[in-house]
């Protein structure tokens, strides 16, 4: 009959994209052979074993650059480029690859942040010398500093979103347990605001407190090894947190290895130049009728793999995941100038890739933590 066949038809693909995702959760979906070419220039200066772990943790930094530009998904919902990536790997095994690439991507706000650092530390020196019954001059409102140490209070997190408008804040840490000092009401109800641009603020009744509500802005990098991973989160499994993070890892298997980098030089510097300009240079709402298509048919596509394989943690990571994996098609779209057959390849890869890691590191402790809300229990024992 009709349905019969629709639901062999339906089966089998399935069992393909299930095949070409490696669902048996033993092997990392393999990293393209032809990458966007801005993702080919990141990773150029690693080993072949440490660029997945890169061509992930470069979105913070490249999204970082795009304030003010919204991207609509394909639920009708305006998007920005909000990007909070961990890498989880174990001790000594190349986890400061990606600390290079982050740098030169970061350049030209570091540049502009010093000289506004200058400027507010200028104003907090004057304010020292007035005397006590004088009236210090006015905080200049123009201060945008994006780059932000994860030592920060929450007064601090919320002027320094207020001075940068519609810029993204950035923070990069190389142990995800600084993230434990982050004054700012908890870390990890922070993370959830941001990934949807949500509201936070502060009331205070002094005259010198800082009293706004702001839309947080706010992308980072960290990184540390599966237990302090599991640890940090633990508290936080299935209330969406970890939904809306993106993780990227390293293959153990040359967790020994001496890594050779190449140089970053002057050369690196002026191609990446070109890209960089062109996220700075985007505004407004930008569209790409491929990148919505291509988002569309993998959240088919992961519908019918946590359908079939009855997976509830599948399914729960699987929807963050796809609108991570547009937000990275819109960066590359703007980045590059144009849609191409490898940026679609590189999404697919990416999504394949961030959900293999999630259901790693946290799939069986999610179950079990929705199977004690008595949501059904998966049948697939991965």
């Amino acid at each position: 009959t009709t349905k019969v066949l629709q639901a062999a038809l339906a089966k089998l693909r399935v069992d393909s994209a299930l095949s070409t995702q490696n669902s048996e959760l033993n092997a990392a979906p393999i990293l393209p052979s032809k990458l966007p070419k801005l993702i080919e220039l990141l990773t150029s200066k690693v080993p072949d074993y440490l660029k997945p772990a890169v061509a992930h943790a470069v979105f913070p930094a490249l999204g970082a650059h795009l304030g003010g530009v919204y991207f609509r998904y394909a639920d009708n919902v305006k998007r920005q480029a909000t990007f909070m990536n961990g890498l989880v790997a174990r001790q000594s095994c190349g986890k400061s690859a990606i600390n290079k690439p982050l740098e030169m991507i970061m350049a030209d706000i570091e540049e502009r942040d010093a000289m506004n650092r200058q400027r507010e530390q200028e104003w907090k020196n004057q304010q020292q010398k007035k005397k006590s019954n004088e009236r210090g001059k006015d905080r200049p409102t123009d201060l945008c500093i994006q780059v932000l140490s994860p030592n920060m209070t929450q007064a601090a997190f919320v002027q320094k979103q207020q001075d940068a408008g519609e810029e993204f804040l950035y923070t990069q840490t190389d142990e995800i347990d600084t993230f434990k000092h982050l004054q700012v009401g908890g870390a990890t109800q922070i993370f959830r605001l941001a990934f949807d641009n949500g509201y936070y603020g502060q009331e205070r009744v002094g005259p010198q407190s800082v009293t706004a509500r702001v839309q947080i802005r706010w992308n980072w990098n960290t990184a540390g090894t599966v237990q302090r991973v599991r640890d940090f989160f633990s508290h936080a499994i299935a209330d969406g947190t970890i939904s809306r993070l993106n993780f990227c890892t390293i293959d153990t298997d040359f967790a020994n290895e001496m890594p050779c980098y190449g140089e970053y030089d002057d050369q690196f510097r002026d191609e990446l130049k070109a890209y960089i300009e062109r996220l700075n240079e985007a505004e407004g709402l930008i569209t790409c009728e491929e990148a919505t298509q291509l988002a569309k048919q993998m959240m088919e596509e992961m519908n019918e793999i946590s359908v079939l394989t009855d997976d509830e943690a599948y399914r729960i990571l699987s929807r963050r995941a796809n609108v991570i994996g547009f937000l990275k098609a819109m960066t590359l779209f703007v980045a590059e100038g144009g849609w191409s057959p490898e940026i679609a390849e590189f999404v697919k890869w990416s999504v394949e890739y961030d959900m293999w890691c999630k259901m790693q590191v946290f799939g069986d402790i999610l179950q079990s933590e929705l199977e004690s809300e008595n949501l059904p229990p998966r049948q697939r024992k991965n």
